[in-house]
C-alpha cells in the first residue's frame, strides 16, 4: 500500500463510502440476499480515478465492517486494505465499473432473482406488480452463460452485454444492480427481489396473471425514479437498525 493510496482510503470521505458498503452488505445478509462468501457489492471513488471499494474475499456479508472493505484499481488489484480480493469480483467488477459506467454496482445471487434467469424470459416481468414496475424499461437480459467470470473477457462480456441498464439478468446466474449511489442502488436492490418473490409466487398458484399496460408501468418508473427520499430513509432505517 503506497502512502497515497493508505491516505485515500482513510480519508473522510472514503470512510464514509466504506461504512455504507459495509452497511448494505449487512442489510443484504440481513434481508437473505447473501450466498456464503461469494458475491460482490462495489462503489467507484468519485475522483475519476477508476478505484473503487469492494468486499474482501472469505467474510460473511453479517460480519463485514468498514475497515474490512478493500479498495482497489480499476483493473482489481488490491490497493489498500488487509483481506485478498476474489478473483471473479475483479472482473466481473472492475469490467461494469469501466464500461458500463456505474458508481455503485451490486451483483447478487438472490434466491427469486436468480430462480426467474433459469426461466425462459430470463427476468421479471415489469408489468405485474407495483415494485416490478419501478424497473420498466430499466432491465437488460444476459442470456449467455458462460461459466464463471475467470477473466477479463468474461467481465466486458457481461458488461456489454448490460447495454448501460441499471439491472441486468444474468442467464443461470444471478443479476448486477447498479446506482449512482449506495442507498439508491441498495433500495432497488431490495425491492428487485421483492418483485421477483411476487412474480414466483404468482405463477405457482397456476392461475392466469394480469399485466398492466406498458404505458402504466412506464409512467410508475417515473414516479419511482422522480422521488427518491423513500429510499435515502429506508437506507437510514437499516443504519439505525443494523
Amino acid at each position: 500500500m503506497t502512502r497515497h493510496h493508505a491516505t485515500t482510503y482513510r480519508s473522510a470521505a472514503v470512510r464514509r463510502l466504506r461504512a455504507d458498503l459495509a452497511l448494505a452488505l449487512r442489510a443484504a445478509a440481513h434481508h437473505g440476499l447473501g450466498e456464503g462468501v461469494c458475491n460482490h457489492f462495489s462503489i467507484e471513488l468519485p475522483d475519476a480515478s477508476g478505484r473503487f471499494l469492494l468486499n474482501p474475499r472469505g467474510l460473511l456479508w453479517s460480519e463485514v465492517q468498514a475497515d474490512d472493505i478493500v479498495l482497489v484499481d480499476a483493473h482489481g488489484a488490491r490497493l489498500a486494505g488487509t483481506c485478498e480480493v476474489e478473483p471473479t469480483a475483479m472482473f466481473i467488477h472492475a469490467a461494469v465499473h469501466r464500461i458500463a459506467r456505474k458508481a455503485c454496482v451490486l451483483h447478487t445471487h438472490m434466491p427469486f432473482a436468480t430462480a426467474l434467469t433459469l426461466t425462459q424470459p430470463r427476468a421479471l416481468d415489469t408489468t405485474l406488480s407495483q415494485n416490478a414496475m419501478r424497473f420498466h424499461g430499466r432491465v437488460a437480459v444476459d442470456a449467455r452463460y458462460n461459466g464463471l467470470a475467470l477473466d477479463g473477457s468474461e467481465g466486458e462480456r457481461i458488461a456489454h452485454a448490460m447495454h448501460g441498464a441499471d439491472v441486468a439478468f444474468l442467464g443461470n446466474h444471478g443479476v448486477v444492480v447498479c446506482g449512482a449511489r449506495i442507498d439508491h442502488a441498495y433500495d432497488d436492490l431490495y425491492y428487485l427481489e421483492r418483485a421477483c418473490m411476487h412474480q414466483v409466487l404468482a405463477h405457482s398458484t397456476g392461475q392466469p396473471l394480469l399485466p398492466v399496460a406498458a404505458e402504466l408501468a412506464a409512467r410508475v418508473a417515473a414516479q419511482t425514479l422522480g422521488e427518491r427520499l423513500q429510499s435515502e430513509l429506508f437506507f437510514a432505517a437499516l443504519r439505525r437498525t443494523l
